[in-house]
């Protein structure tokens, strides 16, 4: 067994090995790692690689995180070993020496072991699990009885010496290029029990994927704070920070918070990335008669469009596809947010800045007097923003924004209770739109349900299927495979509820029957709500009942 037949069986094409190595033959380094850097291949499989290929073991998590480092050095090199990704693991067995690899193929190590006449036999890691070991070992070198207890009060000095080894740097950044490769929009690193744990929110859901020992919390933990502009020894109130990185090629915001919790801090870095973001009104998922409602409103010139939903529902990306179907140099776009986090071309992007008075209402204000044609504002949260901006559509301005509630009529009320004049919202107000996004299933390892039939009758999904001329479902259920992290799901797709704010609408008493007049209405109409939208994308095979049910309740 050589390494080309490994990595054939571990997906890599024939087209690929030989543009690697033809590489390898002209620039030289390992076949795995050009491949690794083509996209051939996800490092994650990197370790089965390797184990395959030698017959190794490779290593586990109740391995790494119980590893205490041996006392003596036998005479090895350590530094040497440790540059080129090998470290002794346990005290030698036999004569045998047991080392921990994340390169147990590097020429360098083996000649070494092999001149020495030293028998080994390696265990495979992956890079992160031997960064980890590796902050062990430099810990257990500088003071083996050190504490986090006492760690925890040491100078600012020591805390950015520690935040600035090479272990530390080289583990935050596996980390973060782990996170981008796993397609994660947020890592969180907090104390559980005796350690901090790491995890990524893939997809809208969150995923454990490794466990970083406890003494090891203060120099990562310091190592953020400084690249987000922290203060270090500040460990008792809240902070927030930025860090501007290239990653792959790729230039990366990420927005860091600090928490303080009861053992520790809990960090949380969100990865604005421009390069997977496309505003494309087709990559919403719509459905066809969504789509020609809202293509009707777009093209008015006056009016609020609102759009509801919870936190990380995809409001204001929803709202940015819009302004960049709006996008056009006859136009004026201006928009209002807190915080700007992606440049749209073509648009005048505003930054509230509430701590020196420069709130939504204030910029609403500041707004309207640049003769604008769209308006977006990021939130309604006030009557006041909430009547400026009523007011901005009825003089001829298009309005679009954002308020929290759980379905479309609901918004109605919403703006109710916060004081606006029902006549204002009736004047001014074009269409609601309630907003979810669900995961898409992977495409890749995606297979049908067995018994589609009794699955739509307990869901009372026939009618649905009728009314849209599906003969036969497409319902599918989540398996997982490599190229989707083994969650069976790959992205996500819109679920929309839809609400034309018409005459009839409008003519509604607004007392305690509104919304369940109104829903009848809607659905009188054909107007889907939020959980038809939803089943009607799992009959399609796009996403399945239990994501539908989870984020639709």
């Amino acid at each position: 067994m050589n390494l080309e037949f490994v990595l054939a069986e571990h997906g890599v094409n024939s087209e690929d090995l030989d543009k690697a190595k033809e590489y390898k033959a002209r620039a030289g380094g390992s076949l795995e790692k050009i491949l690794l850097n083509m996209g051939s291949f996800s490092e994650e499989l990197l370790p089965s690689v390797y184990s395959q290929l030698l017959q190794c073991d490779i290593l586990t998590e109740q391995q790494r995180d119980a590893w205490i480092p041996p006392e003596k050095t036998y005479g090895l090199p350590n530094k040497f070993l440790q540059n080129n990704g090998w470290l002794l693991f346990s005290e030698p067995d036999g004569g045998e020496h047991t080392f921990v690899c994340k390169s147990p193929l590097n020429w360098d190590v083996t000649q070494y072991l092999n001149n020495e006449n030293l028998a080994y036999n390696c265990i495979i890691a992956s890079e992160t699990d031997f960064d980890m070991l590796t902050l062990k070992q430099l810990d257990s070198d500088k003071d083996p009885t050190a504490s986090v207890a006492l760690l925890s009060d040491i100078e600012e000095d020591r805390l950015r010496e520690l935040a600035s080894e090479t272990p530390t740097v080289n583990l935050l950044n596996s980390l973060i290029t782990k996170a981008l490769r796993m397609r994660a929009s947020d890592m969180h690193i907090e104390p559980v029990g005796e350690r901090y744990r790491v995890r990524f929110r893939i997809d809208g859901v969150l995923h454990d994927t490794d466990t970083l020992p406890e003494r090891l919390q203060l120099p990562i933990i310091s190592r953020l704070k400084i690249l987000s502009g922290m203060d270090i020894a500040e460990k008792r109130r809240p902070q927030d920070g930025k860090i501007e990185m290239r990653v792959a090629n790729v230039f990366l915001d990420i927005r860091v918070s600090a928490l303080p919790v009861n053992k520790g801090e809990s960090m949380v870095m969100r990865f604005l990335r421009k390069d997977v973001l496309t505003y494309d009104i087709d990559s919403l998922g719509l459905e066809h008669d969504t789509y020609a409602a809202i293509a009707e409103d777009l093209a008015k010139t006056s009016g609020v469009i609102l759009m509801t939903g919870p936190t990380g529902s995809g409001k204001t990306t929803t709202l940015y596809t819009f302004l960049n179907q709006l996008n056009d140099d006859d136009l004026k776009i201006i928009t209002l947010e807190d915080p700007v986090e992606y440049q749209l071309a073509g648009l005048n992007q505003v930054q509230v800045k509430p701590e020196i008075g420069f709130d939504f209402t204030a910029g609403l204000r500041s707004i309207v007097r640049q003769d604008p044609d769209v308006i977006m504002v990021g939130e309604i949260r006030d009557k006041e923003t909430c009547e400026i901006a009523m007011q901005a559509a009825l003089t001829g301005h298009l309005v679009f924004s954002t308020v929290h509630t759980n379905d479309a009529p609901s918004a109605y009320t919403r703006l109710l209770d916060l004081g606006v004049e029902e006549f204002l919202l009736n004047a001014a107000l074009v269409s609601i739109m309630a907003q979810r996004l669900v995961r898409k299933l992977c495409d890749d390892c995606a297979v049908p349900v067995l018994d589609s039939n009794s699955l739509m009758q307990e869901h009372n999904m026939q009618n649905l299927a009728s009314r849209f001329g599906l003969q036969d479902s497409n319902l599918r259920q989540a398996r997982g495979c490599e190229k989707c992290a083994n969650t069976g799901y790959n992205g996500r797709v819109a679920i929309i509820e839809y609400l034309r704010c018409d005459d009839h609408v409008r003519s509604i008493a607004k007392d305690d029957q509104f919304l369940i007049n109104v829903r009848k209405y809607n659905s009188a109409q054909g107007v889907r709500n939020l959980l038809e939208d939803g089943l009607l994308k799992a009959l399609q095979g796009k996403t399945t009942i239990d994501e539908v049910y989870r984020v639709c309740g």
